[in-house]
């Protein structure tokens, strides 16, 4: 892959980035869903409601949190790594009475520039009671993350 391809494949994942968060903020759930590959996964921080499955079940979910708290994402910045077909997006979020900031990590289908996978991080107080602050139902031992405590 020349460094050109490479160039182009970053515009490429800035733009699906820009797009979702975009149509999240239309509450479309359809819309949002058009951005995701088949199976892709949204990881969420505990209290979420876990993992959500599929475009579809992604963009409902962003569609209810539009419905219920009025909720606008912007984005403050966004890394691309290419070659390795991921990113990650820094935003924050405004809802009634609240200002939220967070990240995002994306992960995208070469072939297609889908999102097949995004893991969303929250600046915020952890989960009361939590032994593990970490996104429910992530494979973190799968993925050679650490485990011990």
């Amino acid at each position: 892959m020349g460094s050109g391809d490479r160039t182009d494949n970053a515009v490429r994942m800035e733009e699906a980035i820009h797009g979702y968060i975009a149509a999240c903020n239309t509450g479309d759930a359809e819309a949002i869903a058009a951005f995701f590959a088949p199976g892709a996964v949204h990881y969420f921080p505990p209290g979420y409601g876990g993992p959500a499955r599929g475009g579809q079940a992604i963009g409902e979910t962003f569609a209810r949190l539009v419905r219920a708290s009025a909720s606008r994402w912007s984005i403050d910045q966004i890394l691309c790594d290419p070659g390795g077909n991921r990113a990650v997006a820094e935003w924050t979020v405004r809802r009634t009475g609240l200002l939220l900031r967070g990240d995002e990590w994306y992960e995208f289908d070469p072939a297609t520039g889908l999102i097949t996978e995004i893991r969303g991080y929250l600046a915020s107080p952890p989960a009361s009671g939590a032994s593990r602050l970490e996104l429910e139902g992530f494979p973190y031992a799968d993925r050679g993350y650490t485990m011990d405590t």
